[in-house]
């Protein structure tokens, strides 16, 4: 990691636990400077005390991303420091249902944490970059948004959506020597997922580790303006053919044997 293009500090959205913790470590281990935002201050704060055991300073805020205030909340937590680094790591599906039974309001949180407050923040810490010509912004994004899904159609788009999004916002920023790259995650073993009930020890199930998504986010930095984590990267390939009825069939099923019975 170069401190000197990506420091001294580094914003985390969604940095308490899983990938987001595994980024925070790594990042402190080189010596950068943290702000932590989650929901949960339990984890938040355990994350922040593994940072500061490599002697760097961390920063929380126990912020809902949702919450009319947290723009504010996070300017206030940030503005007096030089952000070189943002990653949003928030973007979880909140809500898995059939659409047309589903409720609008939840559908709408699930856009709003993935494509309203991600571009929010984006714009916030992406515009000193730009002006001073250094920096880098990481989005995590998921495997979901190569290939619609049942139950998760709304999530799936939005991380369609955020792809593109990070391939144009690449095109834009890199003529001012800002790297900008979404990481492309598939199954991650992680405690949300563990506490969504998804069947991972499944054999020939293909499930990453979160240290290791981390690290390769990291070393990719600059390697925009779309990496998919390694083992995936055929996945991803497959699902961006052109026989979208067959290739969505075969997910379906696929999806049965590792997701819980959908609720009602």
């Amino acid at each position: 990691m170069d401190v000197q293009k990506y420091g001294p500090w580094a914003v985390i959205a969604g940095g308490s636990e899983g990938v987001g913790a595994e980024f925070a470590v790594q990042l402190a281990e080189q010596g950068m400077h943290l702000v932590l935002l989650a929901r949960k201050p339990e984890p938040l704060e355990a994350t922040a005390d593994a940072c500061r055991a490599h002697g760097v300073e961390v920063r929380t805020l126990s912020v809902d991303l949702l919450a009319a205030d947290a723009f504010d909340r996070i300017r206030e937590a940030t503005d007096d420091l030089v952000v070189g680094l943002f990653i949003y790591n928030a973007g979880a599906n909140t809500y898995g249902h059939e659409f047309v039974t589903g409720d609008l309001d939840r559908f709408q949180a699930v856009i709003d944490l993935n494509v309203t407050a991600q571009l929010k923040l984006v714009q916030h810490f992406g515009a000193p970059m730009r002006e001073r010509r250094r920096g880098g912004l990481l989005l995590v994004g998921s495997l979901s948004g190569y290939l619609g899904a049942a139950q998760i159609s709304v999530y799936a788009a939005v991380k369609s959506f955020c792809r593109t999004f990070a391939e144009g916002l690449w095109l834009e920023m890199k003529d001012h020597d800002v790297d900008v790259l979404e990481l492309v995650l598939g199954l991650t073993r992680t405690p949300a997922m563990d506490r969504a009930g998804l069947k991972m020890d499944r054999p020939g199930q293909l499930v990453s580790e979160p240290r290791d998504v981390a690290a390769q986010g990291l070393a990719n930095l600059a390697n925009g303006p779309v990496v998919v984590v390694e083992q995936f990267e055929a996945v991803a390939e497959r699902n961006s053919g052109h026989n979208r009825a067959e290739l969505l069939q075969q997910a379906r099923a696929s999806a049965k044997k590792l997701l819980p019975p959908p609720t009602e």
